[in-house]
């Protein structure tokens, strides 16, 4: 069984230094990895990603992150991604990883991801340019992923999870007020998360939504919002599909 620590939303500034440390020093005793799920920050300035940093630097379980809308904000993404780096973490943008648990290994692929809404309610590539670039940042986010994940699968991973920002299903925004669900997700990243496949998918962004979700073709979708599992991290269980031996000896996923 592999143990998914997540956690999103924890926007974090000079005056919260230290604040989520003693809760992260426990890790290694219930979770084998830890998801950070975009919006680190508050303005996305360097000054709070180095308190960021200061409190995943040295953890004894792998970091993978991906950056949020508010780690956009003050116009500095690659430093507060370099920042974040220098600290441990693996900052993902169309990106995937590779964590080593015991003889498992955990793909991840990453994406903040982008808005635009979903199937029925959903904008298009359709009128003024500034429109058609929101919806394409969206599709090159989710494309990206869907990459990444396919990537993942080739590579043999025994897992694998998409880890985004904005949310691929409307489930889990349950709670946000209907207006603003094509700023909060996008049905592209599902798309992208059903077609190459995936165990587990990881966002955050909706303050007041809904921990649980599905996308249409059964992969399980999960709010980690701080505010909305109210904690400092929540880990998910995932089991570990079994290793069928071929013919030729060799080992494949089951």
């Amino acid at each position: 069984m592999i143990r998914v620590a997540a956690v999103g939303d924890i926007h974090m500034g000079p005056d919260s230094q230290g604040l989520l440390r003693p809760a992260f020093d426990t890790l290694p005793d219930c979770a084998d990895l830890l998801l950070l799920a975009g919006d680190l920050t508050r303005h996305g300035t360097p000054e709070e990603a180095r308190v960021v940093a200061e409190e995943i630097r040295g953890l004894a379980v792998p970091v993978v992150a991906v950056l949020g809308n508010h780690d956009h904000h003050d116009d500095h993404p690659d430093e507060v991604t370099a920042i974040l780096r220098d600290a441990g973490a693996r900052v993902l943008e169309g990106e995937g990883t590779v964590v080593r648990s015991g003889g498992t290994r955990i793909g991840v692929a990453g994406t903040k991801g982008f808005g635009g809404g979903f199937v029925g309610r959903s904008a298009g590539e359709f009128g003024e340019p500034v429109m058609k670039e929101f919806v394409r940042h969206s599709r090159r986010c989710a494309d990206g992923l869907r990459a990444s994940l396919e990537r993942l699968g080739a590579e043999g991973c025994d897992l694998r999870i998409a880890l985004t920002h904005f949310s691929p299903v409307p489930e889990t925004l349950a709670g946000e007020p209907l207006e603003i669900y094509p700023f909060l997700g996008s049905y592209l990243l599902a798309e992208a998360i059903d077609t190459a496949g995936a165990d587990l998918a990881v966002h955050g962004h909706a303050h007041a939504g809904t921990e649980h979700g599905m996308t249409s073709g059964g992969v399980r979708v999960r709010n980690v919002a701080q505010p909305v599992i109210g904690r400092a991290f929540h880990v998910y269980h995932l089991p570990v599909p079994e290793r069928v031996s071929t013919s030729a000896g060799t080992e494949a996923s089951g």
